[in-house]
C-alpha cells in the first residue's frame, strides 16, 4: 500500500513539473508571435520601400502563422496583380476565397486577372495567325457575352479613344390593359377570338 501511495505521489509530482515546463515555453511561443496586424504592416513597409519579395515573404509568414485568416492572402493576390502576375494573383485570391467565399476583392482578382491573361493569350494567338476553328468562334462568342453583360459596343478600345456605354435598348411598352370582359365574352371566354 505504501508503494502504490509513493508511486501515485511520484506520477503525480512528474505530471506537474510536466507542466510546469510545458507553460512557460507555451507563453514563450505566443509572446514570440507577431499579431497578424503588425506582420501586416511589416509588408506594407517593405512594400513601400520597393521589396517586393520581402514584403511577399513577410506576408508568406502570416499567412503560416494565421491559416484562417484571409487578410495576408488577398495582399498577395492584390500585390502580385499590381504587378502583372495573374496566375499567381489568381492563385493567392482563391486561397482568400476559402476563408471567406463571398469577398469582392477576391472575386475582382480572380475575373480581371483571368481575363487579362486571356486576352493576352488571344493576343499572341492573333499574332501567330493561329486563332482557328473552335477557338476562335468560342472567343468570339465569349466576347459578346462580355460585350453584352458589360454593355460596351468595344470591349478595348484603341489607345486614345474615349470609352462610351452603348446605348441600351428603348423601353418596352406594354399594351393598355383591357377593358373588363363584356357578359357576352364572360360567358363564352373564347368568343373574342371568333
Amino acid at each position: 500500500m505504501m508503494r502504490r501511495s509513493l508511486t501515485a505521489v511520484m506520477l503525480g509530482a512528474a505530471m506537474l513539473a510536466g507542466c510546469a515546463i510545458d507553460e512557460p515555453s507555451q507563453r514563450g511561443d505566443r509572446a514570440g508571435m507577431q499579431s497578424l496586424e503588425n506582420m501586416l504592416a511589416d509588408a506594407d513597409r517593405a512594400a513601400a520601400a520597393g521589396q517586393h519579395e520581402k514584403s511577399h515573404a513577410a506576408l508568406k509568414a502570416a499567412a503560416a502563422s494565421y491559416p484562417a485568416e484571409k487578410a495576408p492572402w488577398l495582399q498577395m493576390a492584390q500585390m502580385r496583380f499590381d504587378r502583372g502576375h495573374y496566375s499567381e494573383a489568381i492563385v493567392q485570391a482563391q486561397e482568400a476565397l476559402q476563408r471567406d467565399p463571398a469577398d469582392k476583392q477576391a472575386l475582382s482578382i480572380i475575373a480581371v486577372g483571368g481575363l487579362r491573361l486571356s486576352t493576352r493569350s488571344l493576343a499572341e494567338l492573333n499574332q501567330q495567325s493561329s486563332l482557328g476553328g473552335s477557338v476562335r468562334s468560342e472567343a468570339q462568342e465569349l466576347a459578346r457575352m462580355l460585350r453584352n453583360t458589360l454593355g460596351e459596343d468595344v470591349l478595348v478600345p484603341a489607345a486614345g479613344a474615349s470609352r462610351q456605354a452603348r446605348k441600351s435598348a428603348p423601353p418596352i411598352r406594354l399594351p393598355a390593359p383591357r377593358s373588363a370582359p363584356s357578359s357576352s365574352t364572360a360567358a363564352d371566354p373564347f368568343g373574342a377570338l371568333k
